[in-house]
């Protein structure tokens, strides 16, 4: 499985768990990412993502989306698409 950087988290809400990310690609719900750094190391699917308090099924590079996270993602901490190696 190779990895590539999709975003980076802007913001955490701990209470609710929910990391902001600034986009640099384009993101779906459904697609597999990897939080690597500051302290994280854990991937996930994205089940949901909102953009300014809507839910969105993708994303585009420059989004800043919200999306709630299985553990703590720092500001900081660097997203990667997880993408499924093909044959």
């Amino acid at each position: 499985m190779s990895e590539k950087p999709i975003g980076k988290v802007t913001h955490f809400f701990d209470k609710i768990s929910v990391a902001a990310l600034k986009l640099e690609d384009e993101l779906k719900v459904g697609d597999h990412v990897h939080f690597l750094g500051h302290g994280a190391d854990f991937k996930q699917t994205v089940d949901s993502m909102q953009i300014e308090g809507e839910s969105v099924e993708t994303a585009k590079a420059g989004d800043e989306i919200g999306m709630k996270v299985d553990e703590k993602a720092k500001q900081g901490t660097e997203v990667f698409l997880a993408e499924e190696e093909s044959e």
